[in-house]
């Protein structure tokens, strides 16, 4: 499985995360993370690093249920993330065969499982 290179996987990611309601970016452990009020939903695992040793990744936060069914379903793509597994969390392998609109909807659930529900209802 060939990993995408980094700065195109991480600008379609940004693009993804940042478009959320006050949601920004902090340098964390070395790596981009996604958050909302100080908040992670979100995380880059570079390819080649203890956060993504078998290519490039995002972990997202979701429940111990989701994080279940998706990696059950499909192992290949998803998978049991180090450190923030054990919470629910679920890495998505980033390579030419990413669905990003399915990543997408992974990302926003995540997203919606932490903001503030004002933030939820929109303008």
């Amino acid at each position: 499985m060939k990993a995408s290179p980094v700065p195109r996987v991480l600008a379609k990611l940004r693009k993804i995360c940042l478009g959320l309601p006050e949601a920004h970016e902090v340098i964390a452990w070395g790596a981009p993370t996604f958050r909302v009020r100080n908040k992670l939903f979100a995380m880059f695992a570079s390819g080649g690093t203890h956060h993504g040793p078998d290519g490039h990744a995002v972990w997202c936060k979701a429940t111990l249920d989701n994080q279940a069914l998706m990696i059950e379903a499909q192992p290949s793509r998803y998978f049991k993330p180090p450190y923030v597994g054990v919470s629910g969390w679920v890495g998505v392998r980033l390579d030419q065969h990413t669905d990003w609109t399915e990543l997408t909807e992974i990302l926003r659930d995540g997203y919606r499982s932490i903001a503030p529900k004002r933030l939820l209802r929109g303008p």
